[in-house]
């Protein structure tokens, strides 16, 4: 065999191969969806004190793991203190207030009932004055001091019974539970102790301590983040080309291998599809909408996030951010074997790359 025809060999060889090796992720492109796309994500709590206040002291390290209602720092209390001291003390001034209220109204009471009787006598004497007048036994002008003593005394009357409705009015319902001055006193004295706990900042949910930049003496603002809280649930995001997905479903069997770990193979679920992404999002901001423009004959395919979680029983301690790459496992005994031999592949080549 002559050189040429050597070469000749090796070029159709190698096309052949370039042929098959097309084809084939031409097919695995479809049946076989693959993504190194994929990392470990977490939920992180950005904990901040809910009072204004100069730490006390700090009560973790960085990197701790707490569980929930553990302390993390706390505040100075004593302003804390001093302000659900007054506050109950106003509390205690209500009640006084109100024990007056209440002295005084007795006393208004006893008032309109001398009032009323005084105001009873003297219509009485009225009349009586009147019939001897009828009799001729006395002067008009007698009748007339008896009829003015008499709407006099009714006036008193009504002056104390308005005088008995204002004194009610200030102290409104007797019960105190349904009392306007005695609740807005409880409201204040319970306000006060809730920002009197506010001073001890404790955890949520448990969680490892990250980025903690505290220290003693340090002037707190309410709202402000000092440091963030981990979530110990891990949940792996994958994002694949939209067309991989035609045929996933939730409950699918996936396999996940992690850049730091290239030679090993964890099982996974899909939990989860998520419904879209920020491009197809549209604001009603008022302004007219922006066409993509591309120069690109071949557009970029879309991708879409599907979460999942590990196989139960496989604690997933990686960072939050870790890389890894998801290989969903299609039905069928050849499928899955080559699934897994093309997953291993992926992760070595990650690992050395």
């Amino acid at each position: 065999m002559t050189a040429d025809e050597k070469f000749a060999k090796w070029v159709k060889r190698a096309l052949i191969g370039f042929i098959a090796l097309f084809a084939y992720f031409l097919w695995a492109d479809l049946a076989l969806p693959l993504t190194p796309q994929a990392m470990v994500t977490r939920v992180v709590t950005q904990v901040a004190p809910q009072v204004n206040g100069t730490v006390e002291q700090v009560l973790v390290d960085n990197n701790q793991y707490v569980e929930p209602g553990d302390p993390l720092f706390t505040l100075d209390p004593r302003p804390f203190r001093l302000q659900l001291q007054q506050a109950e003390l106003a509390l205690q001034q209500a009640q006084q207030s109100n024990r007056q209220l209440d002295a005084q109204i007795r006393a208004a009471q006893a008032k309109l009932k001398s009032a009323q009787a005084t105001a009873d006598e003297q219509s009485r004497e009225a009349q009586r004055i009147k019939n001897l007048v009828k009799e001729g036994s006395t002067s008009e002008q007698a009748f007339d001091q008896a009829q003015s003593a008499a709407l006099q005394a009714q006036a008193n009357v009504d002056a104390v019974k308005s005088q008995l409705e204002s004194l009610k009015v200030q102290r409104g319902d007797s019960d105190d539970a349904n009392n306007l001055l005695i609740q807005q006193a409880k409201n204040a004295v319970d306000n006060a102790e809730l920002n009197l706990s506010y001073t001890t900042i404790r955890a949520q949910h448990a969680g490892r301590v990250s980025n903690l930049k505290l220290s003693e003496g340090v002037y707190a603002r309410q709202g402000n983040p000092l440091l963030a809280l981990v979530s110990p649930h891990a949940d792996i995001v994958a994002d694949f080309r939209e067309k991989n997905l035609r045929h996933v479903k939730t409950g699918q069997r996936a396999l996940v291998v992690f850049d730091a770990e290239p030679g090993t193979v964890y099982e996974a679920t899909i939990d989860s599809v998520d419904a879209g992404v920020n491009a197809g999002q549209l604001s009603a901001d008022g302004t007219l909408a922006q066409p993509v423009n591309s120069n690109r004959w071949v557009r970029d395919a879309q991708r879409m996030r599907v979460h999942l979680s590990l196989a139960k029983g496989i604690d997933n301690n990686r960072p939050a951010g870790a890389k890894a790459t998801v290989q969903i496992v299609p039905d069928g005994g050849f499928k899955s074997t080559v699934a897994q031999a093309q997953v291993r592949l992926l992760g070595w080549l990650h690992y050395i790359y």
